[in-house]
């Protein structure tokens, strides 16, 4: 009995976080597709990731690999400010995606930053997509 609960335990701690991702993901793609978007596709997100962006308030071209790196699994800087940014991979970094409050606040931030606009629902969908194939 003893060691069927340090086994659910040991359970609860290894897949946990997968569920904590699942749910905060799962939960902001059901929100996109309230709104009209979907179906999602991780290919246009990792294209969207990589593509470059060029706006009024953009010195140079900008993409989400300007800071964040190419690889996800890397940590980054911003270009700006010098700050470190952990890895975006939720493979290697359990913090990310966990929490749907702080991914709309991200896309808010960063999109406006990159793109020089909102992030649409679809594009949203997509990036989330891609990233937590990650």
């Amino acid at each position: 009995m003893r060691n069927m609960g340090k086994l659910m335990i040991l359970t609860s701690l290894t897949f946990g976080g997968g569920a904590v991702l699942a749910d905060a993901v799962d939960e902001r793609l059901a929100s996109y597709q309230a709104e009209g978007a979907g179906p999602f596709d991780a290919a246009q997100g990792e294209s969207m990731w990589n593509g470059s962006y060029v706006h009024a308030k953009a010195d140079k071209p900008r993409n989400c690999a300007s800071c964040h790196t190419d690889n996800l699994k890397s940590s980054g800087q911003h270009a700006r400010t010098g700050k470190a940014i952990e890895p975006m991979a939720p493979s290697v970094n359990t913090k990310r995606l966990t929490e749907a409050r702080e991914i709309e606040k991200w896309f808010g931030r960063n999109c406006k930053w990159t793109m020089g606009r909102e992030c649409t629902a679809q594009e949203k969908g997509d990036f989330l997509s891609y990233m937590r194939l990650q």
